[in-house]
């Protein structure tokens, strides 16, 4: 009986140092970044982005673990997928995410490309090859189209080049906090530092 208790302890014990473990800090540096110039938000709204290419593999990792992320948020933080702009093919799919959205297929689409891509291996990087295959999504091709080089959707693309400037970033996925806090990677770990990253502003709010 003296074993079993002195093991239960020991069990014990080992139990507390993991969940210590768990919650320890991040650190800054290693895993994530600290803008030298961050962003002026004002609101109370805490801003999460997340810059990503549908043709990235490691986008496409990270997917499911932000998209996870999203539905459990607290309700003080708004997130914003953004496609990143940083080159030609990069900005064609940025201008097929950003017709979809005014059209109100973002929802819809947005896994679904990732899949269309990655797992079933199509080649959708301009405009032709996207219109038809948003039109498989039941998004109407002629006002695809039409906004795909429109003004609304140039405005967007020009927030996106202009915000992975400010947060220089040289590639994808990245997780931005605050406009402050650069997060990379694509796994679940990504997720848990945004959430230690927004607990950091809420406090630094206070």
């Amino acid at each position: 009986m003296k074993r079993v208790i002195t093991l239960t302890g020991l069990a014990f014990a080992i139990g507390i140092a993991s969940m210590g473990a768990q919650a320890a800090d991040y650190v800054a540096g290693k895993d994530y970044r600290v803008l030298d110039n961050p962003e002026k938000i004002t609101g109370d709204a805490i801003i999460v982005r997340e810059f990503f290419w549908y043709g990235c593999p490691h986008c496409n990792a990270l997917n499911p673990h932000m998209e996870k992320w999203a539905k459990n948020k607290d309700k003080d933080v708004a997130f914003f997928k953004t496609p990143a702009a940083l080159n030609p093919v990069w900005e064609a799919s940025a201008r097929g995410f950003y017709s979809a959205q005014l059209l109100g297929y973002e929802n819809k689409t947005h896994d679904a490309l990732f899949d269309a891509i990655h797992k079933d291996g199509k080649k959708l990087f301009d405009q032709a090859s996207l219109s038809k295959w948003y039109a498989s999504q039941g998004v109407d091709q002629k006002k695809f189209n039409s906004l795909y080089n429109s003004f609304a959707v140039g405005t967007k693309i020009g927030r996106s080049q202009a915000g992975a400037k400010r947060y220089q970033l040289s590639g994808v996925p990245a997780v931005v906090v605050q406009g402050k806090y650069v997060v990379t990677g694509e796994d679940a770990k990504v997720v848990k530092v945004v959430d230690y990253l927004v607990d950091k502003v809420r406090a630094e709010k206070k």
